[in-house]
Formats: C-alpha cells, sequence, structure tokens
C-alpha cells in the first residue's frame, strides 16, 4: 500500500500543474482582464481608481493611442499608465514565466495579494472559510446520517407503500432547486410573507459574543437551519438512491441467502455482511460530495442567504478578474480533491480488505 499512496501522491504533481496550466491558457484569452478593470474605473469614476493605484490621475492626461490600442477603451491614457498597469499586475512579464513564478510560489502556498483589496489572499481565504467549513460539515453529516438509514430501510422494504411515497418525496426534492427552495424557506419563515422565526443573514448575532456559553451553539444552528435544509436536498436525494441500489444489488447475492439459511437475523445479515459491501458505491461518491458540498454547492445559497464565504469570494473574484483568488482558490480546491480521493481509495481497502491497489496499475 505504501508504494501506492507514493505512486499517487506523485501523480498528484503533473495533475495539478495540468489544471492550473489549462486554466492559465484560458484566462489569458479572456477579455476584460484587471487591466481593462482599472481602465474603466479611470475612464468612468477617476476617483476610485486613484485609490487603487497611486498617481494615476497624472498619468491621465496624456496621449498615445498606439500604445495602449491593445486594451479596450484605453483609447487616449497615457503610455505610461498602461505600461505602470501591467507592471502592477504583473502583465509586463512573458506568459511562461508569470506561469513558472505562479507556480513557485503556490507550492510554498504563497498566494500573494488580492489586485483589488489590498489584503493577502490566504487572510481572505482564512476570513471566509468558517462559513463554507460550517455549511460543508454539516451538510456531509445531515445527508449521509438520514440518507443512509433512509435508503437502507427503502431496499428493504423495496415495493412498498413507504419506499413508493418517500421515493416520490425524495424525487420532488430533488427535483427542486436549492436556491428556489431557500427562497421558498426565507418568504415562509424568515419574515417573508408569513412567519418571522429564522434569521436572514449571517452565521451568527451581532451579540454573539454577549451570549451566555450554552447560548451560543443555539444561536449558531439557529442562523444555519434554513441554509442547511436549502443546500441538503439534492445531496440527501442522490445519496438515499445510491444506497438503495446498492443495497438492493448486494441482497439479491448468494452469500445473503446462505448467512440467512445459517440463522442469522436480518439485522445482522444486513449490517454484518452486506453493509461493508454495499456502502463501497457510496464511499465512492464521497470526495465528488465533499467538494460539492464545501465549495461549489453554495454561491447562490451563500447570495441568498447573506453568508459570505468562500462560493461568494470566488465567483466575486472571476466577475472582477482578481486572478490572484482566482488561481489560489482553484489550487486549493484541486488539491484538496486529489487527497480526498486518495482518502476514498484508502478508505476501499480498510472496508473491503480484498481490494488491493498495489497489484493494479495506477
Amino acid at each position: 500500500m505504501g508504494a501506492y499512496i507514493l505512486r499517487r501522491l506523485l501523480l498528484m504533481i503533473p495533475t495539478i500543474v495540468g489544471i492550473m496550466a489549462i486554466s492559465f491558457i484560458v484566462v489569458q484569452f479572456a477579455p476584460g482582464g484587471p487591466v481593462e478593470q482599472v481602465i474603466a474605473q479611470l475612464t468612468g469614476q477617476a476617483d476610485s481608481a486613484d485609490q487603487r493605484i497611486s498617481g494615476g490621475g497624472d498619468l491621465l492626461r496624456g496621449g498615445g493611442d498606439d500604445a495602449s490600442s491593445k486594451y479596450r477603451g484605453a483609447q487616449g491614457l497615457d503610455p505610461e499608465l498602461i505600461a505602470k498597469l501591467e507592471k502592477q499586475f504583473g502583465f509586463d512579464k512573458p506568459p511562461l514565466t508569470r506561469f513558472g513564478e505562479m507556480m513557485w510560489n503556490y507550492i510554498r502556498f504563497d498566494f500573494g495579494e488580492s489586485f483589488f483589496r489590498n489584503t493577502s489572499v490566504l487572510d481572505l481565504i482564512k476570513e471566509k472559510l468558517p462559513v463554507s467549513i460550517s455549511l460543508g460539515i454539516w451538510i456531509l453529516i445531515f445527508s449521509y446520517a438520514i440518507s443512509i438509514p433512509l435508503g437502507i430501510r427503502k431496499a428493504v422494504k423495496d415495493g412498498s407503500s413507504f419506499d413508493v411515497w418517500t421515493s416520490g418525496v425524495i424525487v420532488v426534492g430533488y427535483a427542486v432547486p436549492s436556491f428556489l427552495f431557500g427562497i421558498l424557506l426565507i418568504v415562509l419563515f424568515a419574515g417573508g410573507s408569513f412567519y418571522d422565526w429564522f434569521p436572514l443573514r449571517g452565521l451568527v448575532s451581532d451579540n454573539f459574543d454577549q451570549l451566555a456559553w450554552w447560548q451560543k451553539p443555539l444561536d449558531y444552528f439557529w442562523h444555519l437551519t434554513l441554509p442547511l435544509i436549502s443546500l441538503s436536498l439534492a445531496s440527501f436525494a442522490t445519496t438515499t438512491l445510491l444506497t438503495k441500489n446498492s443495497f438492493i444489488d448486494e441482497i439479491k447475492k448468494q452469500y445473503v441467502i446462505t448467512a440467512r439459511a445459517k440463522g442469522l437475523n436480518e439485522r445482522q445479515v444486513l449490517y454484518g455482511h452486506v453493509f461493508r459491501n454495499a456502502m463501497l458505491i457510496v464511499i465512492a461518491s464521497f470526495p465528488g460530495a465533499f467538494i460539492s458540498a464545501f465549495f461549489t454547492g453554495s454561491l447562490l445559497i451563500e447570495n441568498i442567504f447573506s453568508l459570505d464565504g468562500l462560493g461568494r469570494l470566488g465567483y466575486l473574484s472571476v466577475v472582477n478578474r482578481d486572478y490572484p483568488i482566482v488561481f489560489a482558490t482553484l489550487y486549493i480546491f484541486s488539491l484538496l480533491g486529489l487527497f480526498v480521493g486518495l482518502i476514498s481509495d484508502l478508505l476501499y481497502t480498510w472496508i473491503d480488505p480484498r481490494i488491493d491497489f498495489e497489484r493494479r496499475d495506477v
């Protein structure tokens, strides 16, 4: 197993470099980069742009259409201003040099500073991380804690009225977009047209520090209730049906018939024999569910419930062309995804010792 782990770790290097290289190439052809963003500010709202670039207002009084013609909206700006902008954002260097420097810094987890927020990227990620961790961890816990027992029950009661009506509820829940359900919850329970039971914004109340120790967790979950319900729908449905189908496949196999013939009760058969084999496919879906819950599934929910997490940070960074944040979050998410995939494989061998990755080619 040690050799397999080493090979997987070594394989992560070209994988992460490939992901970053493809994204870097795409960005080179994307219009409206950070230089264009500042030029738009200089030509439309010069006061706010001058706060970002010292001396930018003095350079506005110049010509140089030829030097600035490669940027849309830069006609009439002084070439020295364009050069200063390119140097500030690192675009005065060849693309290959910029990519090499970026990867060297990222290896050391040096993500630099945001183009427009005047703070380090790592500090921004740390600031937004509690929201994403809160949403991601609790979604996984709730969805797996409910979905797995429900999926097992549906497999045992396959074809019964319980299976039919729960399947209907699950399908409807999966079909409704999480953000739409979140809006419905706000209308019903967060001061919309009906009840005002839950808060509409933030992870905790403004007076959180003044609350008693036993009131703080209650306040925390009070704020998380509606976002978690909204986000859990899709993952809840997927995991439940996956568990049910996996258990149905295993229950029909010969070793289950043999176990029952030996006099084992249904609980011993399900959790002593079937569970380990049936859960393999559920574990296989865990890395995707983990990454989705933490980083990709919460953007709209964060905006609806005014939760300032990584999803919203990444979205605003893409819109504003804040490339240090865009590439840093991409690097971190990709690295986490690769490591979670490795952990998933190791869980395979722990649940089913018959699986041996050492005997297979990576």
